[in-house]
């Protein structure tokens, strides 16, 4: 997917463009209003940072949860990428950290399913398929 500008997405424009959906198909599929956020990266003053440490903001933990226990699972993670930054092979890491896929590990562990999402339309078919 391209801006208007024709240059890719940013991963924060794809995740936008998610939520905004997610807030239009609502009557279809409400358990979306559990839909969330979770704001543990980007740059930071270190003060700041420092602080959301203490408060218990940790790396590598998916961008979007949706708390809501679905085919088996206890909920849903999304961890979302740029669709331009998909992996040529299926079975690729794709530019997952070694913390990304820590938190991958352990929440597959505890019964979540957690998935890449390289871009806006794969994370949609992920949330429709889940909550289908």
């Amino acid at each position: 997917m391209t801006s208007v500008l024709g240059l890719p997405l940013t991963e924060e424009q794809e995740q936008r463009l998610l939520l905004e959906w997610a807030h239009l198909v609502r009557g279809k599929f409400p358990a979306l209003r559990l839909l969330f956020h979770v704001p543990n990266g980007g740059l930071r003053h270190p003060v700041t940072a420092a602080r959301l440490k203490l408060l218990g903001v940790k790396p590598g933990v998916p961008d979007l949860i949706l708390p809501v226990p679905k085919n088996g699972f206890m909920g849903l993670f999304i961890e979302m990428k740029r669709s331009v930054d998909r992996p040529k092979k299926k079975d690729a890491k794709g530019q997952l950290s070694d913390a990304q896929l820590w938190w991958r590990h352990e929440l597959v562990c505890q019964g979540y399913r957690v998935e890449v999402c390289y871009g806006f339309e794969a994370a949609k078919e992920v949330l429709e398929e889940y909550l289908g």
